[in-house]
């Protein structure tokens, strides 16, 4: 596969914004792990291998456990989430797959029992910006294992 646009130097501009979004939400007072697993659900969702090596990376250098990693992709099934984590998980799926017949209010309602009203819309903000770093790494073809750490 080869990379189609090297979209952070044609348009440096994109990246300001979406790094705006990260900066925002690397103060936004969610759980850094939590987000990790946010951005990396999403990233399996989507398939998208750059963001998966990435983030895959970073949440190991943070403690992040391998088992927790290698089961995300069926956490409904694994004993190794917290409730908190489980609701943030079902959110993340339910938004990224919106078209899937939008957001249905039992995952809204299990949200609203472990997330405040301001960390339903930070975590929302969270899965915005993973989906839309997919997009364009998929679209232009971003290949994985490219990011140094």
């Amino acid at each position: 596969m080869q990379q189609r646009i090297a979209y952070g130097k044609v348009a440096p501009g994109v990246l300001q914004a979406m790094f705006g979004l990260k900066t925002y939400l690397d103060e936004c007072g969610l759980e850094p792990s939590l987000l990790d697993l946010v951005l990396i659900r999403a990233s399996q969702i989507n398939a998208c291998a750059f963001c998966l090596d990435m983030h895959t990376k970073e949440a190991r250098a943070k403690g992040e456990s391998e088992q927790r990693l290698y089961l995300l992709d069926a956490w409904r099934e694994s004993p190794f989430y917290t409730e908190r984590e489980r609701a943030a998980l079902a959110w993340t799926e339910a938004v990224t797959l919106i078209t899937n017949g939008h957001v249905p209010d039992e995952v809204y309602e299990q949200a609203r029992q472990q997330f405040t009203e301001k960390e339903l819309v930070d975590l929302t903000l969270a899965i915005v910006a993973i989906n839309g770093f997919n997009r364009l790494a998929i679209s232009f073809r971003t290949e994985a294992g490219t990011k140094q750490h």
